[in-house]
């Protein structure tokens, strides 16, 4: 679909020849200089990683860099453009993360389908890198990917469309139903959409105790015995969601829940629909750029609170909320992986950014634009880090994390 920056994005694009470079953090102006950075002087460094490999993270910039991993399969809502067509978005996700944490990353385009062949590209250039990000990968086979690299990689591995979308979402339904003064482990809740982003969401609304969660697809609802268009990782979860085995469409399932949470397809919620709800439901219709239903129109259906993934409307369901800053906690206290506690740490210290009295329709969600954000995000998910154990450095406290991410981003600290 045809956009307005169109035109203005190609000029850019263009003009700057993409959007990241390289600079240097040493000088390299005298012969001492390239000394010291190159030879004769780099073979100390290298000959101390040898002897220790943890000084890879005091020697190197492997601390601070993540890999930006796609092979282009599922690339915003363009589809399976490719590897290389992928890149700009790649591109942008790297300055996001420098922009928004200090995070300084690399895309890496991996012209291949086949899971494997993405799997072994991760794991013979992990040493490089303090932490991967996955993105823009089809389902299931980033659910493949991602499982078998935390399996043999002792770096975080983290697909962001997966959990970085789940993250949000759940912050933005802990403060809704705050501001509703009901009890989120109660709501009935259903999902359109059961790829990579509505099965994260899923199983994180399990961490936080809610029982009721049906997820439906082009088929329909998931249930239990389901044999039509599954595959492994929707029968496992069919096993632990959808308890009453409801079938049929989402007209169908969608009859007396609490909340609809899209990741679907424009169109696909009808005011009809949201009528035949509870009272009062949350609507959460992210997908983009056209929703599943349009505010205005979910509003005059009943809907109470509503939220999207665009900038336009209120209550935008942005992963920049969570990517940058749990990627910066994670480095920080340079943890092995990105565990579930450390996803709900994130999801609360998110939804923590708007105060109770600040709490309305319209304002649910913080912006992604808040200095706050990286610094209490950081904070949160290297405490739980510490906390369980994945932390490789044991010497820093979350205030020390959120100090370094403001002065990273230039913030006043304290």
């Amino acid at each position: 679909m045809a956009s307005k920056f169109d035109a203005e994005a190609l000029e850019l694009h263009e003009r700057h020849h993409g959007k990241l470079a390289i600079t240097p953090t040493v000088p390299i102006a005298t012969r001492d200089d390239l000394s010291r950075a190159y030879t004769p002087g780099v073979a100390a460094p290298c000959l101390a990683i040898k002897d220790n490999p943890e000084k890879i993270y005091d020697y190197t910039t492997k601390g601070n860099m993540v890999a930006v991993v796609t092979n282009g399969t599922a690339v915003l809502g363009l589809g399976n453009i490719g590897a290389g067509a992928g890149l700009p978005v790649m591109e942008g996700k790297s300055i996001l993360f420098k922009g928004f944490a200090g995070v300084d990353s690399v895309p890496v385009c991996v012209n291949s389908q086949k899971v494997e062949d993405v799997v072994k590209v991760c794991q013979l250039i992990a040493p490089t890198y303090g932490g991967i990000n996955l993105e823009d990968i089809k389902a299931p086979q980033c659910f493949d990917i991602e499982n078998e690299l935390k399996k043999t990689l002792d770096i975080p591995v983290f697909h962001d469309d997966q959990h970085g979308t789940a993250i949000v979402v759940v912050s933005a339904l802990l403060n809704a139903y705050k501001y509703l003064e009901k009890d989120l482990r109660t709501a009935k809740i259903v999902i359109n959409g059961a790829g990579a982003a509505g099965q994260a969401i899923a199983r994180l609304l399990f961490s936080y105790g809610i029982q009721t969660v049906v997820l439906c697809d082009t088929t329909g609802a998931v249930y239990e015995g389901r044999t039509e268009n599954m595959n492994p990782y929707k029968d496992s979860l069919a096993k632990v969601s959808n308890r009453q085995k409801e079938k049929g469409s989402l007209a169908q399932v969608i009859k007396g829940k609490d909340i609809f949470i899209g990741v679907s397809a424009p169109g696909s919620l009808t005011p009809e629909m949201i009528k035949s709800m509870n009272p009062d439901p949350v609507i959460m219709a992210m997908a983009n750029p056209v929703p599943e239903i349009l505010p205005d129109e979910a509003k005059a259906a009943g809907a109470r609170i509503v939220c999207t993934g665009r900038s336009d409307f209120p209550n935008q369901v942005n992963n920049l909320l969570a990517f940058p800053g749990i990627f910066r906690g994670a480095l920080d206290v340079r943890a092995k992986e990105i565990n579930d506690e450390m996803k709900i740490a994130a999801a609360d210290a998110i939804a923590s950014l708007i105060s109770e009295s600040e709490l309305n329709e319209t304002n649910i969600i913080a912006s992604p634009l808040d200095p706050r954000v990286a610094p209490t995000v950081a904070a949160a998910v290297a405490k739980a880090a510490l906390d369980t154990g994945v932390a490789r450095r044991k010497d820093l406290t979350p205030e020390d994390v959120a100090n370094h991410t403001r002065e990273l981003l230039g913030h006043a600290v304290g």
